[in-house]
């Protein structure tokens, strides 16, 4: 048996956007806040700047979590950065920092799951109820 078939279809772009899967799309809205949200546990916190310089840096839709505190890099990879001239923690203004082997010991007093690449490890946890999420806001769409 042998038949023709055409199939009509919106463009690609087309069916991305009004199912809200592109970027400030409603399902990427909902992934970067839930992202955010399921991170928090996992970051290290004592003042809480570095969950707020997430917040602060992160366009909710775009697709990209940008941490804007200074130490944001040094905490995430866990390892102890060092002034170069000096082998002190701290460096004067301006001055360049250079990583070590010697592993950060995070503080898990506030955030008992806190320590490098959170956002890894929220993934490990938390990436399927994300994903769910996700998918029931495109079913409706």
């Amino acid at each position: 048996m042998q038949f023709n078939a055409h199939l009509d279809m919106k463009p690609t772009a087309e069916m991305v956007k009004s199912h809200g899967l592109g970027k400030y799309g409603e399902i990427q809205k909902f992934v970067d806040s839930e992202c955010l949200r399921v991170m928090s546990n996992y970051t290290p916190m004592l003042t809480g700047a570095m969950e707020k310089s997430a917040t602060a840096g992160t366009v909710i839709g775009s697709g990209v979590i940008e941490y804007i505190s200074p130490s944001a890099r040094f905490q995430y990879y866990g390892n102890v950065m060092i002034d170069p001239n000096t082998g002190s923690t701290w460096a004067p203004k301006g001055g360049k920092k250079v990583v070590t082997d010697r592993k950060l010991v995070h503080n898990k007093s506030r955030h008992p799951q806190a320590g490098p690449l959170w956002f890894e490890r929220a993934m490990k946890d938390h990436k399927e109820e994300i994903l769910k999420g996700a998918q029931e806001i495109a079913s409706r769409g």
